[in-house]
């Protein structure tokens, strides 16, 4: 009986230890995908999740929560336990929403565990076809002559292309009006539709409507011309200085993650990302892939975080 109950002792101390030592992952692992399936952001990261899946010898479940503009998945996420099986999948949108909204109910920064930068893109500055502009200058020039005669649409307030358009508007010192839609689709109907006159857009939305010449693409947002339209000036080429704007895609967990997960997850998303399937979507859309460390992306989210705050509080932006 004394050595069946030592036996049962050691049993329960060593089995603890087993586990811990067992590869990480040994179960499905489920990223959040804070946006409604079907989007460009949606193909990113089931493409990632089909070669996360390929290298980590287990499912990659893709879990669609949309809803808050992303406030609703990020939640989930940070509520997890932070084992390295729910992960959340983050745009740009993810910090350009903090920097607007105050109140949110987490801080990207110290609610979230940084693991990899994905790829990186830059916006496709468009104007509809009814405005009769056609540069950078040419839009200037027409918002100084008549203040507030324009409008540029986004996705909504704090998304990546409303601060982009308010960036551009302290840039330039000109007048232009922000009308937020709920969602792309929308604010990009009125935009071929003449309602509206400009708009800093993804490149996944807009991209057929530029090949289609329904708008006019005045610019790119990025420091180097787009490998899709080599012809087409960036907005600092165009004059206005200090201009330098893409969006992201990357892989957030909850704090506290443990850095061998951390390590696991951002070697095995580095190499999905300069797959061959992922590498071409990015090419596809006018974006690179990205390879770098956990730390080096907690410093972008940082950065950008507070660069935007400036924007916001320039703007005297507010979400009631």
């Amino acid at each position: 009986m004394r050595i069946a109950t030592v036996l049962a002792t050691v049993v329960a101390c060593v089995a603890p230890l087993l586990a811990q030592a067992q590869p990480f992952p040994q179960k499905p692992i489920t990223i959040v995908v804070p946006f409604a399936p079907g989007g460009g952001t949606d193909a990113i990261a089931r493409d990632l999740g089909k070669q996360l899946g390929d290298r980590l010898k287990q499912p990659v479940i893709i879990d669609n929560r949309g809803g808050a503009g992303g406030s609703i998945g990020a939640q989930a996420v940070q509520a997890a336990k932070p084992d390295g099986y729910t992960l959340l999948f983050v745009t740009s949108t993810f910090v350009t929403a903090a920097a607007t909204d105050r109140k949110l109910p987490y801080d990207v920064v110290k609610d979230f565990t940084p693991i990899a930068m994905l790829g990186r893109g830059p916006l496709l500055l468009v104007v509809s076809k009814q405005s009769g502009i056609e540069s950078v200058g040419g839009l200037i020039e027409n918002a100084k002559k008549a203040p507030d005669s324009l409008n540029y649409v986004s996705a909504g307030t704090g998304s990546i292309n409303h601060l982009s358009g308010e960036l551009f508007v302290q840039r330039t010192g000109i007048k232009m009006t922000h009308v937020p839609y709920k969602g792309s689709g929308p604010a990009t109907t009125d935009l071929i539709g003449g309602q509206a006159q400009v708009f800093f857009a993804t490149v996944p939305t807009i991209l057929g409507q530029v090949k289609g010449d329904r708008v006019r693409l005045l610019a790119t947002t990025g420091k180097a011309r787009s490998s899709l339209f080599p012809q087409t000036p960036t907005v600092i080429e165009s004059g206005v200085r200090d201009f330098d704007v893409s969006t992201w895609w990357g892989i957030v967990g909850p704090k506290g993650l443990p850095p061998e997960i951390v390590s696991a997850l951002n070697a095995a998303i580095n190499e999905s990302a300069a797959s061959e399937a992922l590498s071409k979507r990015f090419v596809d859309e006018g974006a690179q892939a990205m390879k770098g460390s956990s730390a080096e992306f907690g410093a972008v989210i940082q950065q950008e975080l507070d660069a935007w705050r400036k924007v916001v509080q320039a703007a005297g932006i507010k979400i009631d």
